[in-house]
C-alpha cells in the first residue's frame, strides 16, 4: 500500500490498470463486431490465396503459352525471314489457331502476358507505320526493367517524330537516354536526339549530344565515325 500522491510509479501503474479495464470493457462490448471483422479479413486473405494459386497463376501460364506463336511471328519479322508486314499483322491478329497480341490483351486482361503484349503490339504497329496505334499500346505498357522501359519510351519518340511532333519526340528521346545509363540505350537515343536537333538547325544542341556520346560511349555503335559528324557541325 503506497500513497499514490507520493509515488510516481504507483500512479503510472494505476493509470495502466484503469486503461486496461476500459479496453477490456470495450472489447467485451464490441466482441461480435471484432469477430466479424476478423472473419471478413480471414475470408479475404484465404480468397486471395486461392485466387492466386488456382486462377491467376494458371491464367498467366496459359496466356504466355498462347502468346508464344505471336512472339514467333514478331521475331521472324524483326529477323527479316519473311514478308515483314504480313508477319507483323499475324503477330497482332493471330494465326495457326493462336491469338495475336491484341487477342492476348483482350482475353487475358490484367496478366503480365497482356502487359507484355502491349509492348509487342506497340512495336508491331510502329513497324507497320500506324504511329497513333503504336503510341496507344506503348502508353499502356509498364515495366520495372529499365532497358525495356527505355526502349518503349524511345519507340514512342520514333512514332512522335514520324507524326511531325518533334518537340514531343525530343523529350521522349532524352527521357529514354537518361532512364538507364548504359552503352546500349543512352547513346542510341542521344544520337536520335542529335539528329532531331540537326534537322531543326540547332547545331549547338546537337553538338552537345554528340560530344557526350564521344566522351562517354565512344565504343558504342553510335560512337563510330562520331568525330566526322562533330567536325561537320563545327565547320
Amino acid at each position: 500500500n503506497v500513497n499514490e500522491s507520493e509515488s510516481t510509479t504507483a500512479g503510472v501503474f494505476n493509470t495502466l490498470d484503469e486503461t486496461a479495464n476500459k479496453t477490456e470493457e470495450w472489447v467485451i462490448k464490441n466482441q461480435k463486431s471484432i469477430l466479424s471483422i476478423i472473419g471478413v479479413l480471414a475470408v479475404v486473405t484465404l480468397s486471395y490465396i486461392l485466387y492466386t494459386k488456382f486462377i491467376a497463376a494458371p491464367k498467366e501460364e496459359e496466356a504466355f503459352k498462347e502468346m508464344f506463336q505471336a512472339q514467333t511471328y514478331f521475331q521472324q519479322a524483326v529477323d527479316g525471314t519473311g514478308k515483314q508486314d504480313s508477319l507483323y499483322n499475324l503477330a497482332l491478329k493471330g494465326g495457326e489457331g493462336k491469338l495475336g497480341f491484341e487477342g492476348i490483351i483482350n482475353e487475358y486482361s490484367g496478366t503480365s502476358a497482356a502487359n507484355l503484349a502491349e509492348y509487342y503490339a506497340g512495336m508491331s504497329y510502329l513497324n507497320l507505320k500506324n504511329f497513333n496505334k503504336a503510341i496507344e499500346h506503348l502508353d499502356k505498357f509498364s515495366t520495372k526493367d529499365q532497358v525495356l522501359a527505355a526502349l518503349a519510351i524511345g519507340a514512342k519518340g520514333d512514332a512522335m517524330s514520324e507524326l511531325n511532333k518533334q518537340d514531343d519526340a525530343m523529350k521522349l528521346y532524352l527521357e529514354a537516354a537518361n532512364l538507364d545509363d548504359n552503352d546500349f540505350i543512352t547513346p542510341r537515343f542521344l544520337f536520335k536526339a542529335a539528329n532531331l536537333a540537326i534537322a531543326a538547325n540547332k547545331k549547338d544542341e546537337a553538338l552537345g549530344y554528340l560530344k557526350t556520346i564521344k566522351e562517354k560511349y565512344e565504343s558504342s555503335q553510335e560512337g563510330n565515325n562520331i568525330d566526322a559528324l562533330i567536325a561537320t557541325l563545327e565547320q
